[in-house]
């Protein structure tokens, strides 16, 4: 699963910049995750468990979702990302690989597919403390 494989990276990033820091044991780690990567949180949560490291023990892991936001480049025009608005196949694809939003979201405002995605994409780590 998509959650389970962004569970690896975390705990493997994290692992690598314990070990580069000298860090023995990690107290926490804060996640940033763009709302149109469409992350199933519980799983997410559920891998970063079962997949944790020995200095990942007792850590803390805090997500935090930033909501999807785009700019039209023909209109300007500005909105959110509406999962709703979406067929079911369409979202899946989005989830998987959000780089083909320009093929199923157009502007509300013109029907343009030339937008900029201004928020809400990737995931990444927002801080890390930890104990040498």
């Amino acid at each position: 699963m998509h959650e389970w494989a962004l569970a690896e990276s975390v705990i493997s990033t994290v692992s690598q910049i314990a070990k580069k820091e000298g860090l023995k044991e990690i107290s926490e780690v804060k996640i940033v995750v763009g709302e149109l990567q469409q992350v199933e949180l519980d799983i997410f949560e559920f891998a970063l468990s079962q997949l944790r490291t020995p200095e990942l023990e007792k850590t803390k892991f805090s997500i935090k979702v930033s909501k999807a936001q785009f700019q039209c480049r023909v209109c300007g025009n500005k909105w959110s990302f509406e999962k709703g608005n979406l067929s079911e196949d369409d979202a899946e694809a989005i989830h998987f690989l959000p780089e083909v939003a320009h093929t199923y979201i157009r502007c509300p405002k013109c029907g343009s597919p030339d937008f900029d995605v201004t928020k809400g994409r990737g995931i990444w780590l927002e801080s890390i403390k930890g104990v040498k």
